[in-house]
């Protein structure tokens, strides 16, 4: 990886972070809420700016941020702490860092596909002998649903199926205006270990009115958090393992790679491809942050929960116990993903 593709990669990275965080301090500050600091960035602070209220920082290592609210971790007297706001405000709060992930994925999404389009779910072409030519399929169909699973673009075809390896699958796809339903098995292939149902995309771009672009928009949020819901589910249940995930190292040097390949096509085709990359990232960050997992914000919004449903307030010092071993957790997952992540590299 160069220089440059390695700095594009922290900048995305840390501007996905940032985006986060002030989704957490723009709340915070609607409710008045007073933050004492606003940080990106790991470790030792290399640089800082103290404003009227909140202190900006920047840590030497570019992953991880943090807003740090008055009486957020701790008892306080002050009449704008976090701990004094009333439960829905505080939910509000911490949900509004996921919350502005799938914002900033769906503002980049209508960039996307504003410029590109999108792919429709058209069928190109079937091949001889496999199981999409033996169901009926031809070119020209428009898939439009697997198992009741809405598909939207072609992507979706391919994802599907990979979640769902070498199931049967009830095809809904539309031909001359009409609507048709078959039954596809995939078939495997021994050469390649994987399954196949015998179709090729279409490859053309369609651009839609402004209205096409948002509704799309919405579709390819909906898609990416598919596949990190799905991923978590085969990591959970085995079939993926420490090996498979990326960690910080891993994502740079994804970026990094993705960067200098699409560097070789003209400056818009990178752009495009940043864009999408970025998209990635965020909503996958935004569906993480909202696993109900100590240290994390799906943590603290099910502490809210049980609060709210049991009409009391949980021991702050048992809160921050767990909260402590979910952060050592966290901490000691990260360390062995980035050695997985260096360990590729070498």
């Amino acid at each position: 990886m160069s220089i440059i593709s390695i700095i594009i990669a922290i900048l995305i990275f840390s501007f996905i972070i940032i985006f986060h965080e002030f989704g957490h301090f723009i709340v915070a500050k609607a409710f008045d809420v007073r933050v004492n600091e606003f940080t990106l960035g790991l470790g030792p602070t290399i640089f800082s700016v103290q404003g009227k209220e909140t202190k900006f920082c920047l840590n030497l290592l570019p992953f991880g941020g943090s807003c740090v609210m008055e009486g957020e971790d701790e008892e306080s007297d002050d009449e704008r702490a976090f701990n004094k706001k009333p439960l829905w405000q505080k939910a509000l709060i911490v949900f509004a860092g996921p919350l502005f992930n799938f914002i900033l994925a769906f503002i980049l999404s209508m960039i996307l596909l504003g410029a590109l389009g999108y792919d429709r779910p058209i069928v190109e072409d079937v091949m001889d002998g496999y199981p999409a030519q033996e169901a009926g399929l031809t070119s020209g169909d428009e898939i439009t649903s697997l198992n009741g699973f809405n598909i939207h673009f072609y992507n979706e075809i391919s994802i599907y199926t990979f979640f769902h390896t070498g199931e049967t699958l009830d095809v809904e796809y539309i031909r001359d205006g009409h609507t048709y339903h078959t039954s596809i098995t995939p078939k495997y292939d021994e050469d390649t270990d994987r399954y196949y149902l015998g179709i090729q995309g279409n490859t053309t771009r369609v651009k839609g009115n402004a209205l096409t672009v948002v509704k799309y928009s919405f579709y390819e949020i909906r898609y990416q958090i598919y596949v990190t819901l799905q991923s978590l589910k085969m990591l959970f249940t085995g079939q993926l393992g420490v090996q498979d995930m990326s960690g910080p190292v891993g994502i740079v040097k994804t970026i990094g790679d993705s960067y200098t390949e699409a560097s070789n096509y003209g400056v818009f085709v990178t752009v495009m491809q940043m864009i999408n990359i970025a998209i990635l990232l965020t909503a996958n960050l935004g569906v993480m942050n909202l696993i109900p997992f100590p240290a994390l914000d799906g943590g603290r919004l099910l502490i809210f929960f049980i609060e709210g449903i049991t009409r009391r307030k949980i021991d702050e010092r048992i809160e921050g116990g767990i909260n402590f071993v979910g952060f050592a957790l966290l901490m000691m997952l990260m360390i062995v993903v980035m050695i997985s992540d260096i360990s590729k590299l070498l």
